[in-house]
């Protein structure tokens, strides 16, 4: 069985346990539902697996009682017929009368038991996979800060540049020559220029 399914049934188990009220409509195939038929509760029409909020208007229950909604998916009002309340009135003082003692809270405990224990049945496993996505995300980060803290020893290391100052006032230590190293020279047409240019 796949785990969703599994999520299905306990829901299921869950919601007929907690005791949602659920009654059908005078058309007998709107289901709508609610945790307790009270104003100021919640109310939702359900159909397959939704659960939409139940729009403003006044509805009338197939037995008889009718449900204002003035803000969408809350009541705002129970009305009940009069036979319906004196019938609820007798109802009520004949199980007063008729009270008999149970042993239910063993077969709950012993439900909610069984309940439990598929839950954790199927959210054990679930919670092992997180863990190991989890220690695998810190190794990841855990690598990059090491790569980060590499880079940043590396960047550190490099040799500073010393600053270049300007100068103007700094005399140069080389002197262009304008001659060439050949004008020195001791050549024939060096000496013939010499003579005539120094007469």
């Amino acid at each position: 069985m796949k785990a969703t399914e599994m999520l299905k049934q306990i829901k299921t188990l869950l919601g007929a346990r907690i005791g949602l009220a659920q009654m059908t409509l005078e058309d007998g195939e709107t289901v709508i539902e609610a945790d307790v038929l009270e104003a100021g509760q919640a109310v939702f029409i359900v159909s397959d697996d939704e659960r939409i909020p139940l729009p403003v208007g006044e509805y009338t229950t197939a037995d008889g009682q009718t449900i204002v909604v003035t803000e969408e998916g809350t009541i705002a009002e129970v009305k009940l017929e009069v036979e319906d309340l004196e019938e609820e009135e007798e109802d009520k003082e004949m199980l007063e009368e008729e009270v008999v003692v149970e042993d239910v809270p063993e077969v709950a405990a012993e439900e909610v038991a069984a309940i439990v224990e598929a839950v954790v049945e199927v959210v054990a496993p679930v919670i092992e996979e997180v863990k190991e996505q989890v220690e695998e995300l810190k190794k990841k980060f855990e690598e990059q800060d090491k790569k980060e803290d590499e880079k940043e020893k590396m960047s550190s290391q490099k040799p500073a540049r010393k600053p270049m100052k300007h100068n103007p006032e700094a005399k140069t230590a080389t002197q262009a020559n304008l001659y060439s190293q050949s004008a020195n020279a001791n050549t024939t047409q060096n000496r013939v220029f010499n003579k005539i240019f120094n007469k």
